[in-house]
């Protein structure tokens, strides 16, 4: 509707200028260009790496932590509809566009262990974290954030992908998610920033990802090794390898790498189950756009016609007050009624035309209800110990930490083993 008022808009806003008389300059020295100045230095995104990455074999692999996406909703649900954007099926995609992007960090073989997770408390050396700025079936646009344990941010790109429309009608695609190439472009990006990082830059992200998952247990035992005061944390020193404390930490560790592994396989099933159904709606969402854009543009053709009818029955009847014959004024007369009748029939025909672009809005809307999120019970066993866990996937993840709390505790003793 937006896009058929301003067409309406410049129509009338040409007809304003014929009415008038009025004559508009073209051109001139000074007028600077829309892409931003042409003289000084350049932006950064100039200068921003491209090409294939290159895994260097004999750098340390970080491992990374994918949240769930931030599925960009606004906070008054009254702007969904506006914005083209529906609650459930951005949560869905929050979580499938985690598992893509894992899965796309995984291909370029840059990386050790790439783990989805609720939320970004997770432990990890390196932390991508995503938001979808746009997902309509066409057009896709993600924002990602790196960010490594010390605080130290790598770089915060956007990434967008428009499909293709012909996509979905060769068959070679099937079964093939169209918003691929985003996903592949923002892991390539990510390995590509290795190239920044020397040996000992990645070993020392390690160090502080082991030393930061110990303070969350006991913060007085790492307190020396870490300076945190400043903008990022900074490593210090590292501990003996037969620290004690370094070990039971570890311990907790292997665990804790267990049950984010386990997690894994709940975010590959959820978008395993949706995929069908995902796809299926990347393809109608698609069509419905095109055919949207068409009587949208059937629309704006037909109101424009109708306010050129209607000005020139303005016109006919400017000129039939300047006529000093009858004949010229009933003449001038006559035209503005039929110019008046037809302009109203194009403009009510434009109205008609848009309620079809409505029923594709609608169409669009109940296909991107279908989908939601769902997470059952878990209970986990670790020996003689168990912990029920209930709740979304954030939430039974705040239960295995407080779990684990427990069997650190445990540890503490010398006599329970792990």
């Amino acid at each position: 509707m937006r896009f058929l008022m301003k067409r309406m808009g410049v129509y009338a806003v040409c007809f304003s200028l014929v009415l008038t008389g009025c004559v508009t300059n073209q051109g001139g020295a000074g007028t600077a260009g829309a892409g931003g100045p042409n003289v000084g230095p350049q932006l950064s995104s100039i200068f921003d790496k491209t090409g294939e990455a290159v895994v260097d074999p004999g750098k340390p692999k970080l491992d990374i932590v994918v949240p769930v996406f931030d599925p960009g909703l606004s906070e008054n649900a009254e702007d969904y509809k506006e914005e083209g954007v529906w609650p459930e099926l951005r949560r869905a995609e929050a979580n499938r566009f985690a598992v893509k992007l894992k899965e796309a960090l995984e291909d370029t073989g840059a990386f050790g262990a790439v783990r989805v997770v609720p939320d970004q408390t997770a432990t990890g050396d390196l932390y991508v974290l995503g938001k979808i700025l746009e997902s309509n079936g066409e057009d896709v646009e993600i924002q990602v954030e790196v960010t490594d344990i010390t605080g130290d941010n790598w770089f915060t790109r956007t990434f967008d992908h428009t499909v293709d429309p012909g996509f979905h009608k060769n068959p070679r695609n099937e079964g093939r998610d169209p918003y691929d190439p985003v996903f592949a472009e923002a892991a390539n990006r990510i390995a590509l920033e290795l190239e920044d990082y020397e040996v000992a830059d990645l070993e020392t992200i390690q160090h502080v990802t082991e030393l930061r998952f110990g303070s969350n247990f006991t913060e007085e035992a790492f307190a020396e090794h870490l300076d945190a005061t400043g903008r990022t944390v900074e490593l210090v020193s590292f501990p003996s390898e037969a620290d004690p404390m370094l070990r039971r930490t570890r311990a907790v560790r292997v665990r804790d790498q267990l049950f984010v592994d386990g997690l894994q396989e709940h975010y590959r099933t959820f978008s395993a189950n949706m995929q069908d159904s995902y796809l299926v709606w990347q393809e109608q969402s698609l069509l419905e756009l095109e055919a949207r854009s068409e009587a949208n543009e059937k629309a704006a053709g037909q109101a424009a016609l109708g306010v050129l009818a209607i000005g020139l029955s303005v016109l006919a009847i400017m000129a039939g007050a300047r006529s000093s014959s009858s004949a010229g004024a009933t003449a001038a007369t006559t035209g503005a009624i039929v110019g008046g009748v037809v302009g109203a029939k194009l403009l009510t025909d434009s109205f008609q035309t848009s309620e079809e672009a409505k029923v594709h809005r609608d169409a669009l809307e109940e296909l991107g209800q279908s989908i939601d999120i769902d997470l059952a019970p878990r209970v986990i066993a670790f020996q003689k110990e168990t912990v029920e866990l209930t709740g979304t996937a954030k939430e039974q993840f705040a239960q295995w930490r407080e779990f684990l709390q427990k069997i650190f505790e445990q540890e503490k003793t010398p006599q329970v083993q792990l």
